[in-house]
């Protein structure tokens, strides 16, 4: 314990973490680690307790409020930005875990007691501020092709989305606006939380190294990008159920990605 205080008390620089080049073979071994973790804790339940009723105040949202139809899929897609944020828990499961420590779902959130909850903290806010800056761009997007007048309804707007130039203009913008900011929440958070929970890090010292590893490794964490991508795909496919097992599985598998990431 003295020991871990200690440490704790020292602040890491940039300079001094090393960063890894990884190889397909290690974004495999990652997944698998992280669904041996996900084995050893199943989180299915408590996922879908969270899950369910964040999908379900979204899709009211968008149905009893007609004029936000056309934020519909930025809404959905950029929850992908919030993960880093909702899978603390699991990064301490998966770090307590190859420490050999108890597995409660009490102790996955002791960290708020520590150091590392501050630069968490900012990290969180951080990546909330990019979703909402995600859904203003969106929305804008939005306003600038089709005027201010949001869609009269579901099939309304699905229609000018799919039968309009402006429909075509939209998805094109979108897509590419979309993965610049995907790229950005990947850069910043992938190492960045670990890495925060892990050692006595700034919030800025872990998103710069966070951001390091992805430009030392851009194919593989693109790849990595493109499996994420489509195993949330996968999930969503066998409705909330799937996810309620792909989210814990990438949120464990993440840690042990940081792990092949950055040296010890």
């Amino acid at each position: 314990m003295a020991q871990e205080k200690s440490f704790r008390d020292r602040q890491v620089r940039s300079s001094e973490i090393r960063i890894r080049k990884i190889g397909v073979k290690d974004l495999w071994q990652a997944l698998k680690e992280g669904f041996d973790d996900f084995n050893a804790k199943p989180s299915i339940i408590a996922f879908l307790i969270v899950i369910y009723p964040l999908f379900a105040l979204l899709w009211t949202l968008l149905l009893v409020g007609d004029n936000l139809l056309h934020l519909a899929f930025p809404m959905v897609a950029g929850l992908t930005f919030l993960g880093p944020v909702v899978s603390v828990g699991l990064f301490e499961m998966s770090r307590r875990r190859e420490r050999g420590l108890d597995l409660t779902w009490r102790s996955a959130f002791d960290f708020v007691h520590s150091s590392s909850f501050a630069p968490i903290l900012a990290l969180s806010l951080a990546m909330m501020l990019l979703y909402v800056a995600w859904l203003y761009v969106a929305e804008t997007l939005y306003f600038g092709l089709f005027g201010a007048v949001p869609p009269d309804s579901i099939s309304d707007f699905v229609t000018q989305v799919l039968t309009t130039r402006r429909g075509g203009a939209l998805i094109f913008y979108g897509t590419v606006l979309g993965f610049f900011f995907a790229v950005a929440a990947l850069a910043i958070s992938v190492v960045s939380f670990p890495l925060a929970l892990d050692r006595p890090v700034t919030a800025m010292t872990a998103a710069h190294v966070s951001i390091k590893a992805v430009s030392s490794n851009t194919l593989m964490m693109a790849l990595w990008g493109l499996i994420v991508v489509v195993l949330l795909a996968a999930g969503a496919i066998l409705f909330l159920i799937g996810l309620a097992v792909v989210l814990p599985v990438l949120g464990h598998a993440t840690w042990h990605l940081y792990r092949k990431l950055v040296e010890p």
